[in-house]
């Protein structure tokens, strides 16, 4: 983290970002870069330039960048509100990284005592290949260069996410489907066989047939 904010002071220190002179409407200012400078859809060589705000009432939020004596019209950037907690009396330019070999980016731009300034939003094919190419998320929208000012203005804005690297995605594990629970299959029901009540003791039957005799053999004597 400390190396990462150190790298955007030293940013803004190569950059030398001079303001000249403001307006308070549109907050124009004058800024001088010893060396490229990378905004959205424009690189600008090293020089004086003018940034303001444009004349848009629906939308404080478009900035338009012009040549020192504004006879050059370089072009319009779209921008969303970036919130700082301490203002300060000087106009102050925020960088963000970029790969190496290519012209460190302008990232926000703050006006004298505002809180309120501009975070500059890319085209989103340009927006993937930096967040892709720094590892950081990028503000991107469909903003192209034929499009009315107002239309413009209203492009919807998204943060464009880095992709993993393909190290880090092949080392990712695939996902584990997921396990569908299947109903048992029922089980067949057993046969049954009919099973005969068990007898009791032959002993009571034994019994009776031999009082049922002596009861017989008596009748015979009595008759005889």
């Amino acid at each position: 983290m400390f190396k990462r904010i150190a790298t955007l002071m030293c940013c803004a220190f190569l950059f030398a970002v001079f303001p000249a002179r403001a307006g308070d409407w549109d907050k124009s200012t004058t800024v001088t870069f010893n060396k490229p400078v990378e905004l959205p859809g424009m690189v600008l060589q090293a020089g004086t330039y003018v940034f303001k705000v444009a004349d848009i009432q629906e939308n404080r939020h478009v900035v338009e960048v012009l040549s020192a004596d504004q006879m050059h019209f370089y072009g319009y950037i779209l921008a969303i509100p970036n919130y700082r907690l301490q203002p300060t009396s000087e106009t102050v330019m925020r960088f963000a990284e970029r790969p190496i070999g290519q012209p460190e980016a302008l990232r926000a731009w703050f006006y004298p005592g505002d809180n309120f300034g501009q975070e500059f939003v890319y085209p989103k094919v340009r927006a993937t290949e930096l967040a892709t190419a720094v590892h950081m998320p990028v503000l991107g929208g469909e903003v192209t260069s034929t499009q009315e000012l107002k239309e413009f203005a209203e492009t919807p804005v998204a943060e464009i996410t880095p992709e993993p690297a393909p190290e880090i995605a092949a080392a990712l594990p695939e996902p584990v489907p997921e396990a569908i629970a299947e109903p048992l299959p029922a089980a067949p029901a057993a046969e049954l066989t009919p099973e005969l009540p068990k007898t009791g003791s032959p002993l009571p039957l034994i019994f009776l047939l031999g009082i049922t005799s002596l009861g017989f053999a008596g009748a015979l004597k009595v008759t005889s």
